[in-house]
């Protein structure tokens, strides 16, 4: 039995980057030696077994065979006789196929230290276009690497996967897992490059593959193209360091300006509700998660009233905050500002410009919040009021707190 540490942990240790989970490939070993040797199974489509010590991956070196469409599709062979190379042959990229012995010694049977110092993301074997989930995977690693190019080699056999539509068979889950990990990584606007050069942006986001050609007023927006923009906004969004409920908002904010007719070009009138109805739809297709999906809603419908924020008044102040549910949930109105932050700074030459609504509305929607509503209410009562004449009565206490606080 040899056990070797391979994949992501081998590739960051020769990057110089930190360390995350190990994998362990073993060789020449049975499921039932693993099983003697006190490893707990794990796997279900091949035989994976975590250490039961230090619960890290090891899974028995295996060769695959393509058995059908998508991701399932395989066929996966483990036996003793299986050698590392065999196992390394199988994997994605060269710069993940690269394996590291007890005493130290690298195996790189594919040039993958040879790619990590040229920046290079390439394909190990024709195989990769057998599993769409790998065209996702590595969008996501030029997300993270975004110094390394795609060789040309394997950008033509991702347009294969596309074009063969091995890209349709991806499950909605899988899409989304892989989609926000590209999300959170360094530089999200190379991920949608990626994609989009090799088609599979129109295939699996068309909402957002329509963004790019798309002219918006070069008055407000100087780069013009709203899929530039984009990329900007999420490139923006990753320097600030947001979570994923503010990056997937800032994918969807803008998808109504794709639909925008072209003559009304390059104003987009009633964008944001296009945008609102376009992003809920596409969170049911990847069965986005719900904290993700309300976030986009509310960033696509009040985005523009944010940034217009300055010219309101109390009561149309009071009504954007109602509409954005942020009487009862600041917290959340905390990430709609911190999103409108990252659109407004997503446009060439306002990389640095100070986003005025995220230091106006946060005090006033604390004097709103900071009316004793029992009390409004019960005077309220006292006077005869019943129902929405309560709610009314409340209103207005809302608004005039605001607008003492405007005037402070």
């Amino acid at each position: 039995m040899q056990i070797y540490e391979v994949g992501g942990a081998v590739r960051d240790a020769l990057l110089g980057l930190p360390a995350g989970d190990r994998d362990w490939v073993v060789v020449g070993a049975t499921p039932q030696q693993m099983l003697d040797a006190g490893f707990q199974p794990v796997g279900k489509d091949f035989p994976v077994f975590l250490h039961p010590r230090t619960h890290e991956e090891y899974a028995l070196a295996r060769t695959e065979r393509k058995s059908g469409r998508g991701y399932h599709g395989f066929v996966f062979h483990t036996a003793p006789d299986v050698t590392l190379e065999e196992d390394l042959a199988r994997r994605d990229l060269t710069i993940n196929a690269i394996a590291r012995g007890p005493d130290g010694t690298l195996v790189d049977p594919h040039g993958g230290r040879r790619d990590l110092a040229a920046r290079v993301l390439r394909h190990v074997s024709p195989a990769f276009a057998e599993d769409p989930v790998r065209l996702l995977r590595l969008a996501r690693f030029a997300a993270r690497f975004a110094d390394f190019s795609v060789a040309p080699e394997t950008m033509t056999l991702l347009r294969q996967l596309v074009d063969q539509g091995e890209v349709d068979a991806l499950v909605p889950e899988r899409v989304w897992q892989e989609l926000a990990r590209g999300l959170m990584a360094d530089k999200p606007s190379r991920m949608l490059a990626v994609l989009r050069a090799c088609g599979a942006l129109k295939r699996l986001l068309p909402e957002v593959d329509r963004l790019w050609g798309v002219p918006q007023r070069p008055e407000f927006h100087p780069e013009v193209d709203t899929g530039v923009h984009l990329g900007m906004v999420l490139d923006e969004a990753a320097r600030t360091q947001q979570p994923l409920a503010v990056r997937w908002a800032l994918l969807c904010h803008d998808l109504g300006k794709g639909t925008t007719p072209a003559e009304l070009l390059p104003r987009h009138h009633g964008h944001e509700q296009r945008s609102a109805k376009l992003a809920q739809a596409l969170a049911e297709r990847l069965r986005v998660p719900g904290d993700c999906r309300d976030l986009a809603d509310v960033v696509a419908r009040e985005h523009g009233h944010l940034h217009a924020s300055n010219t309101l008044g109390a009561a149309a102040l009071l009504r954007l905050f109602e509409r954005c549910d942020a009487i009862r949930r600041p917290e959340r109105f905390a990430l709609v500002l911190q999103a409108g932050a990252c659109d407004a700074r997503g446009r060439l030459g306002h990389e640095d410009d100070i986003y005025g609504p995220a230091d106006r509305l946060p005090p006033l929607l604390d004097a709103a919040r900071a009316v004793d509503t029992a009390t409004v209410a019960a005077a309220a009562q006292a006077r005869g009021a019943k129902g929405p004449d309560i709610g009314r009565a409340v209103h207005a206490a809302r608004a005039d707190a605001i607008s003492a606080a405007l005037a402070a």
